[in-house]
């Protein structure tokens, strides 16, 4: 990946654009910006360190949010697998009502007088 290298102004404009509006994410201000997150961090941390503040008025994505997409994925998985029950149930009853032997001898084909069985 090549390093980029900002103007001086820009890295101050970014930085006074994210501590003039405490609703604003960082993820959301370095996106805007078309900066990584971890940069825009960095040039805070900087100005923080030079200017003294020590107070924060960027929000930062709290791990409250992750349990929600946590239990949103374990519902979606226990959807996918209800569904992969009812797929497998009724490939079952298709092939037994088609006689398609299950995988095994034939690998879940049709045996016919043409093809020899092991």
């Amino acid at each position: 990946m090549v390093m980029k290298f900002y103007s001086p102004e820009f890295e101050a404009d970014a930085v006074a654009l994210c501590l003039s509006d405490p609703d604003l994410t960082l993820a959301g201000a370095a996106k805007d910006l078309g900066i990584s997150r971890g940069t825009l961090r960095d040039w805070i941390r900087t100005h923080r360190g030079e200017h003294g503040t020590t107070t924060s008025t960027i929000k930062e994505p709290t791990a409250v949010s992750e349990p929600s997409r946590e239990e949103e994925l374990k519902a979606e998985i226990a959807a996918l697998c209800t569904e992969l029950k009812t797929v497998r149930k009724e490939n079952a009853t298709l092939a037994q009502e088609r006689g398609i032997r299950p995988c095994g001898l034939g690998g879940g084909r049709r045996v016919g007088p043409w093809m020899s069985v092991l």
